[in-house]
């Protein structure tokens, strides 16, 4: 079974605009969970544009499913998630005034430092995935530094879905594939859609774990929350 991430970001962008609470960040994660969300994504980032690090503790507090934090592995980053304990940690190598994730770990180039936070991490009972391109070489390296899942960076597929879908997931299926034989966890992330996420879970029905934000809020606004989960599961269901 392939679970459903919630990444609620552009709802705290929402709040965020006219500095209150509305719409209330910990009252949507629930409706979330009640229309049928198995986790709850976010990513606090350095300038708070979306997420406050003041989010996450209400979040952890309330929700009952899977809490995931994004982020990159600074000394508050790590601090906060260690003293929230989420269910799970996504570790990503975004600078601090990057707009959206936009490539995946160079996990050799880094395998000291990942080595250490995920040990640090995983000391504490925290799951942690490795944010990583379609590449079975970061996948085995993240394997090596001692991750407990990867998360594929899905933005090529989407871009390349409508012009060949079969070329455009190709790159997935192997790197998808190495972290199956190697033991790994996998999750996927990134401008997953309505429009292309069936055929991901078709071609790659073993992913433990999707993350969607962007779109699923779009979806959102015309179809309502409820309904926009609802149709993001139907495209998880298994064959």
């Amino acid at each position: 079974m392939t679970r459903l991430s919630v990444n609620i970001n552009k709802v705290a962008t929402i709040r965020n605009a006219r500095g209150e609470n509305n719409p209330d960040l910990v009252h949507f994660a629930l409706v979330c969970e009640n229309a049928g969300a198995d986790g709850i994504t976010v990513h606090p980032r350095p300038d708070e544009r979306h997420i406050r690090r003041s989010d996450v503790p209400k979040l952890k507090k309330a929700i009952a499913t899977e809490l995931n934090i994004e982020g990159y592995p600074t000394e508050d980053f790590i601090a906060l998630v260690r003293d929230v304990h989420p269910t799970q940690v996504t570790l990503v190598p975004d600078a601090p005034d990057q707009l959206t994730s936009n490539h995946g770990w160079d996990v050799a180039a880094n395998e000291a430092f990942l080595r250490d936070t995920i040990a640090r991490f995983q000391a504490d009972g925290i799951r942690v995935s490795v944010f990583v391109d379609p590449d079975p070489e970061q996948v085995l390296n993240a394997r090596r530094v001692g991750a407990d899942r990867v998360e594929l960076y899905t933005k090529s597929y989407a871009d390349n879905y409508c012009a060949d879908r079969e070329k455009a997931i190709a790159p997935f299926v192997e790197a998808a594939e190495a972290a199956r034989e190697a033991g790994l966890g996998l999750n996927a992330g990134h401008d997953l859609s309505l429009e292309n996420l069936a055929y991901f879970h078709e071609r790659i029905p073993w992913t433990d774990e999707v993350s969607i934000g962007h779109a699923i809020i779009c979806d959102a606004l015309y179809t309502g929350i409820e309904k926009a989960i609802a149709l993001y599961q139907e495209c998880l269901e298994d064959n």
